[in-house]
């Protein structure tokens, strides 16, 4: 076929002369009597490309786009709105929304202050540190943040990775002030991270956490986190500081001594009473109210019990005294000493990422129920500044979380004030009523821990990854399996290099796949997905579903010689093969090893006497093919065609006519 060719012209042009209307043509009925020709994209200069790129990759829900044709005064006005959200809703705000936002905060201080002393024992800290970071922070984030429904405070999840991490190097009871200064440090670099990704318009880095991942990985650390409660359930005073299933396990059973029948019953009683009052919130979401005042319930009944028991002196542990005030400077506590300047980093970086995914997670998905938009980048800034000046004012990492999130939806908030209001409730705790909370049981902040936790547990979204798709199946187990016997870090680390992996190999081992006509159309298909499909005698038609780059180019070079010699080989042609065809159509990008691919796969072709088509390649593949023939001249016109119909049409007319 390649002598075909010199018979008419080498000018670059159209070589063969249009066909006429196909007539049976191995099912091509109904194709253009004359192909259209492959055009090439508009020329552009290498910095028109690079700013579109860059455009699309930093900055793809143009955020500006709204400052286009305003004067001068009104921009400044909307950049300040940009970067105080709370300026678009406070000039507007009225007293019916202040209700709602009122009833809002006030529901969610009642879970924030339990579980805010709840979460700082998780991360091995002072339990008014707890209550600190829920003060500060959500007051930063409502004239930051873009969410109205998202709730700040402390974490489950990011307060035990903080613990374990920083425990690793320090010990909390031998030496607290370091422990301190050390998980202040880490809320520091967790903020700066978390504020770079905003700035720096990065926030696809989060999306390598797939859902997948995510699943198993906080089902995994829902069941970590709620072995750590059995030091306070059982009344376990030595317990073991790792946190694998294993060494939890080996530790409560050799500690059996220590076991204390009060505690237990204490704890049994309330945690069936916090899991009672979820259960009936999550039957009839109206009552979400009795979730949401559980956990300050059981404080105060508990709280009393042991009070007028004399718990304490039946082996049941307390809380302690905790001291009035406000939230104490901290900034000449962050510590940059380069014994503890990795640790401290490479914590911050983990509790950083992690909790900024949930907290962007959560308010995209409040965002979606009520039909306004969340910026994204706009709430990694938000809950970056929110956590560096956390850092300076006694706080440790926050975001939104979940479940505070949705009893805040639930009780009807309307904008960030509800994070205000409670965040003023706690001042009011903190201010006169800690000395209550001296004779609260460990116990019971044990059983709130582990009635927050359990609802990360979702057995209907791993079940519906099962069925979906098996590998992203894998991926959660690995994360769960990770968490579970290995460590929080490891386990993360891992279902993240699972997904990577999956990644790599899509990129590397792309799909390609054969296609065949649909009979009485011009319309081609994959053969295996679709019977009816038949191939064209005389054509072989590929299809690549991915960019072709150096990371693929020697797989696609295989497979598709392989093909190639399975359609040329005696025993499985019935009429002789004469081209392959291959359509770019889904190809969206390549670089110099895929042209050099391109050619390469030519040279072949003409080596076996066949002739290679190129089906509708893209704009810039088409752009980089006009490249090479400026130089060589490797891909004429008539090897290109913008339908796989047309140039079936084409190629078996031109057959005919030349035919002896």
């Amino acid at each position: 076929m390649v002598g075909m060719r010199g018979a008419y012209g080498e000018n670059g042009n159209s070589e063969r002369p249009p066909p006429p209307p196909p007539v049976g043509g191995g099912g091509v009925a109904g194709a253009a009597a004359a192909a259209h020709k492959v055009s090439p994209p508009p020329a552009q200069s290498t910095a028109s490309k690079m700013k579109a790129r860059a455009k699309e990759t930093f900055f793809p829900d143009d955020p500006f786009r709204s400052f286009k044709g305003q004067p001068l005064g009104a921009r400044w006005l909307m950049a300040v709105k940009y970067l105080f959200p709370v300026l678009e809703w406070v000039p507007s705000y009225s007293s019916s929304l202040f209700k709602s936002d009122l009833v809002a905060g006030l529901t969610i201080a009642s879970l924030a202050i339990p579980q805010g002393i709840s979460y700082a024992k998780l991360a091995n800290l002072p339990p008014i540190i707890g209550l600190y970071s829920s003060f500060v922070p959500p007051m930063v984030y409502a004239a930051l943040g873009s969410s109205r429904d998202l709730a700040v405070a402390p974490v489950s999840i990011a307060s035990l990775i903080m613990g374990s991490m920083l425990r690793q190097a320090v010990s909390p009871a031998a030496e607290p002030l370091l422990f301190l200064q050390l998980a202040f440090t880490s809320t520091f670099f967790a903020g700066l991270v978390q504020a770079s990704l905003g700035i720096l318009r990065l926030g696809f880095i989060i999306d390598f956490l797939s859902k997948a991942t995510l699943v198993g990985f906080m089902a995994g650390a829902a069941i970590i986190v709620s072995l750590q409660q059995l030091k306070a359930l059982l009344g376990i005073v030595h317990f073991t500081t790792q946190m694998g299933l294993v060494p939890v396990m080996a530790s409560v059973v050799h500690t059996t001594k220590e076991w204390s029948w009060q505690t237990i019953l204490m704890g049994a009683c309330f945690l069936l009473l916090l899991l009672s009052a979820r259960h009936v919130s999550m039957k009839w979401p109206k009552l979400f109210w009795i979730s949401a005042c559980a956990p300050l319930a059981s404080v105060i009944i508990s709280t009393l019990l042991v009070f007028l028991f004399k718990g304490q002196k039946h082996g049941i542990s307390i809380i302690g005294q905790l001291k009035c005030g406000l939230n104490r400077p901290s900034w000449d506590k962050l510590l940059f000493d380069p014994t503890y300047l990795g640790l401290t980093m490479k914590t911050g970086l983990v509790t950083g990422i992690i909790s900024l995914t949930e907290g962007v997670a959560v308010g995209r998905t409040f965002a979606s129920l009520k039909d306004y938009q969340v910026d994204g980048n706009k709430e990694m800034m938000a809950i970056g500044l929110m956590n560096i000046v956390g850092s300076c004012t006694s706080c440790y990492v926050t975001t939104g979380a979940f479940s505070r999130s949705a009893v805040n939806h639930n009780a009807g908030c309307k904008t960030a004030m509800s994070n205000v209001i409670m965040a003023l409730t706690v001042m009011v705790a903190l201010l006169f009523l800690m000395p209550l909370f001296a004779y609260t049981p460990n116990v019971v902040l044990g059983a709130i821990i582990i009635s927050a936790v359990i609802g990360l547990i979702d057995i209907p979204a791993v079940y519906h990854i099962w069925k979906m798709d098996k590998m992203d199946f894998l991926v959660c187990v690995c994360a769960f399996a990770g968490v579970i016997f290995l460590s929080v870090q490891e386990g993360l680390a891992i279902a993240v290099g699972i997904s990577i992996l999956r990644v790599l190999l899509q990129i590397t081992r792309p799909k390609v796949m054969i296609q065949g006509n649909i009979k009485g159309t011009d319309i081609y298909r994959n053969l295996h997905q679709y019977k009816e499909a038949q191939r064209v005698p005389g054509f072989l038609i590929l299809t690549v579903e991915a960019p072709i780059n150096f990371a693929n180019t020697n797989y696609l070079n295989e497979r598709i010689k392989r093909w190639i010699e399975e359609e040329s080989s005696a025993g499985n042609k019935q009429i002789e093969l004469h081209f392959v065809i291959l359509d770019l159509s889904v190809v969206p990008a390549i670089d110099t090893s895929g042209i050099a691919f391109l050619v390469d796969i030519k040279k072949q072709t003409e080596k076996r006497g066949l002739e290679l088509i190129l089906v509708n390649p893209t704009g810039e593949v088409m752009e980089k093919i006009q490249r090479v023939n400026d130089s060589h001249d490797h891909f004429k016109s008539d090897c290109l065609y913008l339908t796989t119909g047309e140039a079936v049409a084409s190629l078996s007319a031109f057959s005919k006519m030349t035919a002896p």
